[in-house]
């Protein structure tokens, strides 16, 4: 299953201005896909043991391969509404936007200035975009039939979530002013593993 999402709104702001950009759920490219598979080798093997111990194991997942969110740039201290109330205040763009993709550094700061006393900015809102997914999350599963005549059997379940271990960014500081602007902040877990198994009788 695959969306592809692209929405411009006009957003009012103080002083009659309007600023055209992205919404906040904007994705251009959001992807998540759901599969199970049944592997069958050796379910015809004339070996009860190869049989039940190898055959008969199933494979499932999702995977969610997505760009990352717009982010709104904003000021910190007293420029960051102007002294209005409710009001949201942006830098000025003052140079290219480039994005370096590092933990210290998600987006080129040197491309903001903050505007004169009293001014709002240049830069449209949702003007930026945050860190993206790459995140797969599989699960290994099968049940050992123990009594056929009681219908007894061993459910096993193995699942692994961020499988490969990516790092994936969430949060960045976006307040031109703050100490930590431009900075990745938070994170999506790491890889985590975990096993179940449960009898019917």
């Amino acid at each position: 299953m695959a969306a592809v999402i692209w929405v411009t709104s006009l957003i009012p702001t103080w002083g009659g201005d309007t600023t055209s950009g992205r919404v906040g759920m904007t994705a251009r490219t959001a992807q998540r896909s759901t599969s199970s598979t049944t592997f069958r080798f050796f379910r015809s093997s004339q070996s009860r043991l190869v049989k039940t111990a190898l055959g008969g194991w199933q494979v499932s997942g999702i995977v969610t391969l997505s760009s990352g969110l717009p982010i709104n740039i904003g000021l910190s201290g007293n420029q960051s509404g102007n002294g209005l109330p409710a009001a949201s205040n942006r830098p000025n763009l003052t140079g290219s936007v480039s994005y370096p993709h590092t933990v210290a550094q998600w987006f080129d700061k040197t491309a903001f200035t903050a505007p004169a006393v009293g001014a709002f900015g240049t830069l449209g809102h949702n003007a930026l975009r945050g860190p993206g997914r790459d995140n797969w999350n599989l699960s290994l599963f099968k049940s050992f039939l123990l009594s056929e005549a009681r219908g007894s059997r061993l459910e096993f379940r193995a699942e692994s979530f961020n499988t490969w271990n990516h790092t994936q960014f969430h949060d960045v500081s976006t307040n031109l002013g703050d100490n930590k602007f431009g900075q990745v902040t938070s994170a999506f877990e790491p890889r985590i593993f975990q096993l179940g198994m449960k009898i019917v009788f």
